[in-house]
């Protein structure tokens, strides 16, 4: 799993408001939009910057499609697959807004892929407000989207590379071993 910080404000040891505090992140793998197939995951951390904002001062509904963007950027990083970027479009896209992030709140997104299909993929989300001196952790968002495959030289979408599926379905918790495809083998693992 990997994450991107930004710096952060000082916190004792084991705070909940710690963006440094790996069981936040756990926390949120354990919520109930997680409880389905885990292929692979990412996790994300950032702040809400001035331009993520609106006139009435909390975040915009499009910032969270870019912290749920930066998380997918961090699990493609991760896997290898930079060339997935301008070949897999959103076909679909959905979140339930549930509370409001603030200008300078720590932000924590966790992204899961759920499913591998033959020319798509399947995500879901979790986009989390962390605890500061005004407001307590909360969800502020969560969805689902879809991405398929068109490769750069065509229009119509294809199946994705043998390598891409591999990749986007190995383990990286150190065993080696591969999961299936459709992420039933270890539907209720988490890993990534």
């Amino acid at each position: 799993m990997s994450t991107q910080q930004p710096e952060a404000r000082r916190t004792a040891p084991g705070d909940p408001a710690s963006v440094q505090d790996t069981a936040s992140a756990q926390d949120t793998l354990r919520t109930k939009p997680f409880d389905g197939p885990v292929i692979a995951h990412a996790v994300y951390r950032s702040r809400v910057d001035w331009m993520d904002t609106d006139a009435a001062g909390h975040h915009h509904n499009t910032s969270i499609t870019r912290f749920v963007e930066a998380a997918e950027a961090t699990l493609m990083r991760e896997r290898g697959l930079l060339e997935y970027f301008g070949a897999a479009p959103r076909v679909r896209f959905e979140v339930d807004f549930t509370a409001p992030l603030w200008f300078d709140q720590e932000v924590t997104t966790t992204l899961v892929l759920e499913r591998i299909g033959d020319s798509s993929l399947a995500f879901r989300f979790e986009v989390w407000g962390e605890r500061d001196e005004a407001n307590p952790r909360r969800l502020a968002a969560r969805g689902r989207y879809v991405t398929v495959h068109v490769p750069r030289d065509s229009r119509r979408s294809a199946p994705w590379p043998e390598e891409w599926r591999n990749r986007l379905s190995a383990r990286t918790d150190g065993t080696g071993r591969t999961d299936g495809i459709d992420g039933i083998a270890d539907a209720g693992v988490r890993h990534g």
